[in-house]
């Protein structure tokens, strides 16, 4: 599949537009991201299902953009939301509530009961806990309201720990015995309809083997809850596909679908996919400026004007994206650390790559970063965040001004004895 992003006469183009004329009308740091590879991505994941009755319902936390959550809405998607603030967003890009799914170990009453207010799909509980929050809000708003399940499955990811979901270790689900629990407790409830069970074992699975036993684990639970009468209609398997970051070979969504389709077979309900870095990641990237060379005593250090508060993931997981020149202008390379701004001698966007001879005021591009890149982005050092592009055809458009200095302060307020 070809990328969006691909060199014309030397100049690195997003669909149709140059990043040089992107980069000099919005200004640096800026993510970018591709229409075109969304829609597509989006529809790579639905087609491999399409045999089977499902949902595919895009991870919020990957990116929630409202212009990518209308972009998503109009081809058919639903969303995976964890917070009040993500559901939010989802209705209000259209959405449709009975797409929606709540999950996160930590919901407040609040956003709970907007959840039940709103009618979404389900409610994935995970504790026992949230189990009889969810009834006293249902019970005093005199609605029965879709519930469902996550267990912990208990398997290991050849992943990141900070991104592994389901071990034993891990704080997400219910362990099966206690999951076997909330369920038999939950089938007591009128006002709870017990329709759905649910796993996410954790993000950038690049094997598949993880999630075989970890779906061998929920069908086994499955059988279990059919012997008291319990029948779970919606199967939501999770997300966490990967994606190749260093041109690595990774499983696709047709991949995944030949592994879960035949032992769902005699299942009957509706399978619930949670996809968001495979949808988003591929289909953007960050643009930085050069702002200084700077020798070192054991690597030459590219200093750009994009640092860890808008890209902390080389930082926090020693991710490694690939970083190439906006305009290449040929000639010999050279080995460098390109780093960013902010005080932390973390702030590295990666250690060791060959780039040309760059000058200051000359733009890098960083690839990959469409998921969990602006998402997860701070104001670390009073760095205001950059703005964000979406580029159909030959267009692009601004969806999120870069912030200023004064929306640093803008709502702070002094307190009387300090006026």
């Amino acid at each position: 599949m070809e990328s969006p992003f691909v060199y014309k006469g030397g100049e690195l183009f997003c669909e149709n537009v140059p990043l040089v004329e992107i980069a000099r009308q919005f200004g640096t740091p800026c993510y970018i991201y591709s229409y075109s590879r969304i829609v597509q991505n989006y529809h790579i994941f639905d087609d491999a299902f399409s045999s089977v009755p499902h949902l595919i319902a895009y991870a919020v936390k990957a990116n929630s953009n409202g212009a990518i959550l209308r972009t998503l809405a109009r081809e058919g998607s639903g969303a995976d939301v964890v917070s009040g603030g993500e559901l939010a967003r989802a209705l209000a890009a259209g959405i449709p509530p009975k797409r929606v799914v709540f999950a996160g170990v930590g919901k407040r009453q609040e956003e709970l009961a907007r959840a039940v207010e709103s009618g979404i799909l389900l409610v994935n509980i995970e504790s026992l806990e949230e189990l009889e929050s969810i009834h006293v809000i249902a019970s005093e708003r005199k609605t029965r309201v879709r519930i469902s399940i996550r267990v912990n499955p208990d398997v290991e990811l050849k992943t990141h720990p900070y991104i592994s979901t389901g071990r034993s270790e891990d704080k997400f689900g219910l362990p099966v015995p206690q999951a076997l629990t909330a369920y038999r407790r939950a089938k007591a409830f009128p006002e709870l309809a017990l329709v759905g069970i649910h796993m996410h074992i954790g993000s950038q699975i690049t094997q598949l083997s993880p999630y075989q036993k970890a779906l061998e684990t929920l069908l086994s639970l499955v059988e279990v809850l059919a012997e008291e009468g319990i029948y779970p209609k919606f199967l939501d398997i999770g997300g966490g596909l990967g994606i190749s970051y260093a041109e690595q070979p990774v499983p696709s969504p047709a991949d995944l679908a030949a592994v879960v389709l035949p032992m769902i077979r005699d299942y009957g309900g509706t399978l619930l996919i949670e996809p968001g870095r495979a949808i988003l990641g591929d289909a953007g990237l960050l643009i930085t400026e050069v702002l200084y060379r700077k020798p070192g005593l054991t690597q030459p250090f590219l200093i750009v004007d994009a640092g860890m508060n808008d890209l902390i993931r080389p930082c926090l997981y020693g991710a490694q994206h690939r970083v190439v020149p906006v305009v290449d202008p040929g000639g010999k390379k050279a080995t460098v650390a390109v780093v960013g701004p902010v005080c932390e001698s973390a702030d590295v966007l990666t250690h060791e790559c060959s780039l040309p001879q760059l000058k200051p005021g000359e733009y890098l591009a960083i690839k990959d970063v469409g998921a969990y890149g602006f998402s997860m982005a701070s104001r670390y050092n009073s760095r205001p965040c950059p703005a964000e592009v979406m580029v159909k055809g030959e267009e692009a458009f601004l969806i999120r001004e870069r912030e200023d200095l004064g929306d640093l302060t803008a709502r702070e307020r002094i307190p009387p004895f300090l006026s």
